[in-house]
């Protein structure tokens, strides 16, 4: 079993904004607890902040805390909470740092980048109280990585000028998927992503567009609904969460995009075959 809460569901730049109250202004972090109680964080965007904060009042707090975070790439709005996640400032805390890179010492050059004196008050990674340990993942997808109870698999997805990851998490007969930004190529993703994504319990998916918006911003590397929903049925999913907002689409602008999501999906899958749920700050799943 798999608890899985989204603490930031916005794409591209945070969004804060009494249009946005309902499903929230925050950039791509989604935190996930294992059956043996282990904790995992999907990206380190801005909703990495407040989860960060509710985090202190117990091991974390103490410096008794340990979490590994799974970084899909290095764009800002899925790194740039990390400065202020408030666990890295406590000694004795662990924070291991995974992603997309041909050496861990590029994965700590992402994060030491924006750490830069012209960008934060705070330089290096090594001022930060925590032990932190930055590992890399093949650029390219394939690898596995089993962490505790959790087995971890990762698939390259075209996204613009470069690639991201996409993430399956499988632990005692639960899966997930996650991926946040995902531009395939005429809308077609590669037989090793849909192999990632087959038959997985909940698939967290990039829902950046209406079809409209899709085709007039293609080379910005993001999938519109209607892709989404062809990926979803042919992976056989389960479950389906929309995921990474633009930052332009209002509360009312999300819901008029899950509706026609779900009747997307409908006509691909064949039926109510696939659970959509639109994601939202502090929304909760189990998987």
């Amino acid at each position: 079993m798999l608890r899985v809460t989204f603490w930031g569901v916005r794409g591209s730049i945070a969004a804060p904004g009494p249009e946005t109250v309902r499903y929230g202004g925050n950039t791509s972090c989604v935190a996930v607890q294992t059956e043996d109680d282990k904790l995992f964080i999907l990206d380190a965007g801005t909703g990495i902040i407040r989860l960060g904060g509710s985090l202190m009042a117990d091991a974390f707090g103490r410096g008794e805390g340990e979490v590994t975070i799974l970084l899909t790439h290095g764009h800002w709005d899925h790194i740039q909470g990390f400065p202020f996640f408030p666990p890295v400032y406590v000694p004795k805390n662990r924070v291991t740092i995974y992603g997309p890179a041909h050496s861990n010492s590029i994965v700590e050059g992402i994060l030491e980048g924006q750490m830069n004196p012209h960008f934060s008050p705070v330089q290096s990674l090594g001022n930060l109280g925590a032990e932190i340990t930055c590992k890399a993942v093949a650029e390219g997808g394939g690898g596995e990585v089993t962490l505790g109870a959790l087995r971890v698999r990762s698939a390259s997805v075209p996204h613009g000028s470069i690639t991201s990851l996409a993430y399956r998490l499988d632990n005692g007969g639960s899966s997930l998927v996650y991926c946040p930004d995902a531009g395939y190529i005429d809308g077609d993703p590669s037989d090793e992503v849909l192999s990632l994504f087959d038959g997985a319990d909940c698939l967290i998916h990039d829902c950046t567009y209406t079809p409209e918006d899709g085709e007039a911003r293609r080379a910005r590397g993001y999938s519109s609904i209607d892709v989404t929903a062809k990926v979803a049925a042919r992976a056989g999913v389960k479950q389906l969460v929309m995921f990474h907002y633009d930052q332009d689409y209002s509360d009312g602008d999300v819901d008029a995009l899950a509706a026609r999501c779900r009747t997307l999906l409908d006509a691909e899958a064949g039926g109510d075959k696939v659970e959509l749920l639109a994601a939202r700050e502090g929304l909760t799943i189990t998987v």
